[in-house]
Parts: C-alpha cells; structure tokens; sequence
C-alpha cells in the first residue's frame, strides 16, 4: 500500500504523541511501517528551530512574522528530508502537527492574515498534504488545567493566554466541519485506551485496513 500521511492536532494537553504510540503498534500488526516525527523538528534543521521557537529564554519577544516563517522553514526542512522520503518507499507518516498547526495558531490565535498563512502552507508543504488527520479536541480550562499538571517545564507558547488558546480550538473545529472528509475529531477528555480504539477503528475503515 502507498505511504500516507496522517496528521494529529489539538490545543496543547490532549495527548498527541501518546496516541501516535498507539496508532504506531496498530499499524505494525498490519505489517505497515511508519515513522512519528514532531512539528518543529526531527531534522538537524528543524531541532534547531525548535529550541529557538519553545525554549529559548531570549525568544521571548519573538514577533508573530517570524514565529510563522521559523514554523514553515522547519516544515520546509522535515517535508523534504524525512517526508518525501518516507513516502516513496511506502512508509506511513505519523505527523504530531502538521500545516493545520499554523493555520490555528499563527493565522487564527496570532492574528496574521489567513490567505497568506495558506500560500506559506502550501508552498512548503508542496504535494504533502495529509491523508487523515485527528483532532483531539478538548476544553480549554481542561487542557490547560493538564498542563498545570505535568512535570516538564512549559515551552513559550504553552504559556499563552486561554483566549489564546480558544482562539486556536475554534480554528480547528472551524477546518474539521469545512473539510470534513479529512479530518476526524475525537473528544480528548475520554480515556486513554478509548481514544487510541477510536482512532484504530477510524484508520482501519479510512484506509480499508
């Protein structure tokens, strides 16, 4: 079967990458392989970037233009060194975050206009554009509440504001009912195990597994 490429978004604390883990093994018992990589990330590139976009302590005054364009120079990188790559030889991609990512937070929660958010998106992604992606969704007060509840320090952004935040929710909600044929939204707040059958089950008919 050819690879795919099948995205995970959300607000911050909906648990992402835990079910990328689950979604990894199912995918292994039916003898597909695939790959999970992270927005920013993954390449020499994109982890510094990273570092630069989240960690930095002296980013911190970091303009709404560059956090988007350090976003898509990272994508840029992962797209065409890991992405395309993968792709050709039939491996699935797994993408905690994807080009929707900055459609919601730097177009919808940043403010910047969302047609050039779009060219951007598009340019750097090229012919990448995800086969599936999942929405966990969840409650903004709760997600944040889950942050508040980890033990690893809080990046940059996970500091902002909740009206941040809800500005991010609404957005994403907004492109799950518009294109509704791709994306397939997951009520994050249900327990683990339930989720990851949900996303199974979802994958399996989506691809006729």
């Amino acid at each position: 079967m050819p690879g795919k490429i099948i995205s995970f978004e959300g607000i911050e604390g909906t648990g992402k990458s835990t079910q990328i883990q689950h979604l990894q093994t199912f995918l292994a018992s039916k003898n597909i392989d695939s790959i999970a990589i992270r927005e920013p990330g993954n390449t020499y590139i994109g982890e510094r970037i990273r570092h630069l976009l989240q960690h930095d302590p002296n980013a911190h005054n970091m303009c709404a233009e560059t956090e988007l364009l350090l976003f898509e120079a990272s994508r840029a990188q992962l797209v065409r060194e890991l992405i395309l790559p993968a792709i050709s030889k039939n491996t699935w991609v797994l993408c905690d975050r994807f080009f929707d990512s900055s459609t919601a937070y730097q177009g919808a929660a940043r403010q910047l206009p969302e047609e050039m958010v779009q060219r951007l998106n598009l340019f750097v992604a090229g012919k990448c554009i995800p086969d599936f992606t999942i929405l966990l969704d969840i409650d903004v007060d709760l997600a944040l509440g889950r942050l508040q509840g980890r033990k690893k320090q809080r990046d940059r952004i996970e500091w902002e504001s909740m009206e941040f935040f809800k500005r991010v929710r609404e957005k994403y909600l907004q492109l799950a009912g518009e294109e509704s044929a791709r994306f397939f939204t997951i009520d994050a707040t249900l327990p683990v195990e339930m989720i990851a059958e949900k996303i199974c089950r979802g994958v399996e008919q989506r691809f006729a597994l």
